[in-house]
């Protein structure tokens, strides 16, 4: 399988719900239609929140990945305009 091509990295760590979806709505808003994001967290709640969430938004998930036991990525491709 080929590498996904990742267009913006968001660093949400420390930050906490509601604020973890907030951040990741922005992250997704600002880039293009087909691009990737690839948000960085370590609030265990988002980890399952912000994939349903973007989800809901039209948005493709790409991958759920526990990278170590307190934080997790996941990567979001934009499906559609906001």
């Amino acid at each position: 399988m080929s590498e996904v091509k990742i267009d913006k990295k968001l660093d949400i760590r420390g930050a906490v719900c509601p604020y973890t979806l907030v951040k990741s709505k922005l992250g997704v808003e600002a880039i293009e239609v087909g691009q990737v994001i690839e948000i960085l967290l370590d609030y265990p709640e988002a980890s399952d929140s912000i994939p349903k969430a973007m989800l809901n938004y039209g948005h493709s998930v790409l991958k759920v990945e526990k990278i170590n036991p307190r934080e997790w990525i996941v990567q979001v491709r934009k499906e559609v305009e906001d």
